[in-house]
């Protein structure tokens, strides 16, 4: 049964787009807001307006809140191809192949970091959500290397702020069409969701801070490998960025990689590796550093490639 809200818009949320102010006062996401949105069950002043309006403070708002989902659950499952890096009291580092989740979500039926761990005999910090308990990163789905799972509540704590205080050292590979002009750089623009498609991300002038430091390691005749520092953790930021560069990641089909290119590398999926994570451990408070190397499909292109 659906539960009827009725307030009045906070002067904090002044100017803000209606899905983000009611992703705000509700405390969901964007994609759920605007979901809502969409499906008509939200009203602004006693109009139906777009998610991309813009409200007012005092205007009212009447939301049709749907009932709360079913939780997410986390199945015990061996993980194909999932490697445990390093593992001790506090943290789990895996190397999570392609084709793997970080944890369970709607719509998911595929395989995940966390029921991978408990497949395999990991207890995990309880804190987080039930379905992604110990998750304190996450990487896209077709992005495969390095993630850290927190085992105990100190660790999920100590994460959770390195990670919000940008203190974790985050890099990545990332095959590129084209050559970057210049070879190294840095990317500083705003991502928010994208204004006409919901599953993508975008460069948005209301969008989050977002910033991406890239490094030309090896050119090839019609692509660039980078080294890529990430000072923030955006959704798809890599992707988003290199795009808006117009050198879009190799296999990238949903941010504008050329269909040719990936079909005649063999590539099913972007050419991005999280290669390398750096962070202070929580139980010794020194640096730790781990690394992985490239996948198969991953090298095979890079292979192709080769003069």
């Amino acid at each position: 049964m659906s539960d009827r809200r009725v307030l009045p818009v906070p002067e904090g949320l002044e100017g803000e787009r209606l899905d983000s102010a009611l992703a705000r006062l509700f405390g969901f996401s964007r994609n759920k807001a605007a979901d809502l949105v969409e499906n008509g069950f939200v009203l602004v002043d006693g109009v139906a307006e777009p998610k991309s309006a813009r409200v007012h403070a005092g205007g009212w708002l009447e939301v049709e809140m749907p009932p709360p989902a079913a939780p997410v659950e986390v199945v015990p499952e061996e993980v194909e191809g999932m490697r445990v890096v390093h593992d001790d009291d506090d943290v789990v580092v895996v190397d999570k192949p392609v084709g793997v989740a970080a944890h369970p979500s709607p719509g998911w039926v595929g395989p995940t970091v966390v029921g991978g761990l408990a497949g395999a005999g990991f207890r995990v910090s309880t804190s987080g959500a039930a379905e992604r308990q110990g998750v304190v990163h996450r990487l896209d789905v077709g992005t495969s290397g390095l993630m850290v799972v927190a085992k105990s509540e100190p660790a999920y704590t100590s994460l959770k702020r390195q990670f919000r205080e940008r203190t974790v050292e985050k890099i990545y590979h990332a095959l590129v069409q084209g050559h970057p002009d210049p070879s190294r750089g840095t990317v500083d623009a705003p991502i928010g969701r994208h204004p006409q498609h919901d599953y993508k991300w975008a460069v948005t002038a209301d969008g989050k801070p977002s910033v991406t430091h890239y490094e030309t390691v090896e050119a090839f005749p019609a692509a660039s490998l980078l080294e890529i520092h990430l000072e923030t953790g955006r959704t798809h930021q890599i992707r988003v960025h290199m795009s808006a560069l117009r050198h879009p990641c190799v296999g990238d089909l949903t941010y504008g990689a050329d269909p040719t290119m990936t079909a005649r590398l063999g590539l099913s999926r972007q050419w991005l590796h999280a290669m390398r994570l750096g962070f202070e451990h929580p139980g010794t408070g020194s640096w730790v550093e781990f690394e992985a190397s490239y996948p198969d499909d991953l090298r095979d292109a890079l292979d192709q490639l080769a003069p």
